[in-house]
């Protein structure tokens, strides 16, 4: 790129800084543990192949609820279970209340499926001509509950790890219309650090803050890191069975079984891909939002329906843009940060980067200047530039700023 539109790049970037638009995030993208590396999404979408998986039902019981009863939920990534935040349903769906008459225990369980759970809806016995033999007996329905009355409920960590997290909100029952009946329960497992509707569920429903963090316990290899210490160091595709023994172990599973599905692989390494946080640097697009809609609104659109549906559709649900990537070429993310990343300091120009770090610049692509270094003014020794480039979205959009 021109060192001249690269400034300029810059300098946007700046202008966004200095008004408190930018803010360090984290964004749930495709993950290839082969190489290490987030993908795009096309990349992510270049290698399915039908797999089996281990499918679970795991029971976590409500808070101070009469009955005991305990939520069903359905996942097909046991290895995301140690990292489970909150639980999902859909408002508008009606859920049910029923008990089990071989145990007496009671469970919260979408209506539309209840047949789902083994054992809940007994097939009819043919048996042999003249044997007698009691049948087995349906689940006994209680009470019909509208999802929305669910909401807010809290429940029981499944596991020990992140339980502490339940003070500031999280192991409680969200509610979104992402939630489907055609599999599973009716109720989702989240685990926010892995699936992008669990991200955005969580954020919304304060389980977990906007720029604060969130628990990953799984390394750039796919590995468990030492906070979950019962699988620390394995892989989490080679962790299912020992968790779902582990839950077993618990008394809390409710049943498994395996389901053949597609699932996409890294096309470089042909690993399967998982989806993972990865921390990304934020444009808050939420916040100006209202004088976006406002500015469309002003601007004459030939044909009119593009801005009265297509473009004012777009922006009523845009959401922060995530303009950093873990990438070589590109033009760098101007900002310089202390080890502890408390001090930051972001630059709008090449002069401004020559001054404040002594030397010559002569081109501010990544291996010209990533080993410069700008001194503390708060006494944190060095601050060294974060490793990132800009999307080159990001880079298109800054064209009509561009010097000469």
């Amino acid at each position: 790129l021109d060192l001249t539109f690269m400034e300029s790049v810059w300098w946007v970037f700046r202008q966004l800084w200095d008004k408190g638009l930018v803010y360090k995030g984290f964004k749930v993208m495709p993950y290839s543990t082969g190489c290490t590396t987030a993908l795009s999404n096309f990349e992510a979408g270049q290698n399915y192949k039908d797999v089996s998986d281990p499918a679970v039902i795991v029971s976590f019981p409500m808070d101070g609820d009469a009955d005991n009863a305990s939520f069903l939920a359905w996942t097909t990534t046991p290895w995301t279970l140690p990292s489970n935040l909150a639980l999902c349903v859909n408002p508008q769906f009606t859920y049910l209340k029923v008990k089990d008459p071989k145990d007496g225990r009671v469970y919260i369980v979408g209506k539309s499926r209840l047949a789902s759970v083994p054992g809940a809806v007994p097939k009819k016995s043919k048996g042999k001509k003249g044997a007698t033999g009691e049948e087995a007996r349906p689940w006994e329905i209680m009470a019909e509950i509208q999802g929305s009355e669910l909401v807010g409920k809290t429940y029981q960590p499944l596991f020990p790890y992140f339980a502490d997290l339940k003070a500031e909100g999280a192991f409680k029952v969200c509610g979104d219309a992402y939630v489907t009946d055609d599999s599973g329960t009716g109720i989702v497992h989240q685990a926010p650090a892995f699936g992008e509707d669990d991200y955005r569920v969580c954020l919304a429903h304060g389980v977990i803050k906007k720029g604060g963090t969130v628990p990953c316990p799984v390394d750039d290899d796919g590995c468990f890191t030492p906070a979950v210490a019962d699988f620390s160091g394995t892989h989490v595709k080679q962790a299912d069975k020992e968790i779902i023994a582990a839950v077993k172990g618990l008394d809390r599973l409710v049943d498994v079984s395996n389901i053949v599905h597609s699932y996409p692989f890294c096309w470089r390494s042909d690993t399967p891909l998982i989806y993972k946080t990865v921390p990304s640097w934020f444009v808050r697009v939420e916040d100006i939002k209202p004088q976006l809609l406002a500015n469309n609104n002003k601007t004459k659109w030939v044909p009119s329906y593009v801005k009265e549906k297509r473009f004012h559709n777009w922006l009523e649900g845009a959401r922060d843009w995530a303009v950093s990537r873990t990438r070589f070429w590109g033009t760098p993310i101007p900002i310089w940060m202390s080890d502890d990343g408390e001090e930051i300091v972001v630059i709008g120009s090449k002069e401004e980067l020559e001054e404040l770090t002594g030397e010559k610049v002569t081109d501010i692509h990544r291996h010209f200047i990533d080993h410069l270094t700008i001194p503390s003014k708060q006494g944190k020794g060095t601050l060294r530039r974060v490793e990132d480039v800009f999307d080159c979205w990001f880079e298109s959009g800054s064209m009509p700023y561009a010097q000469a």
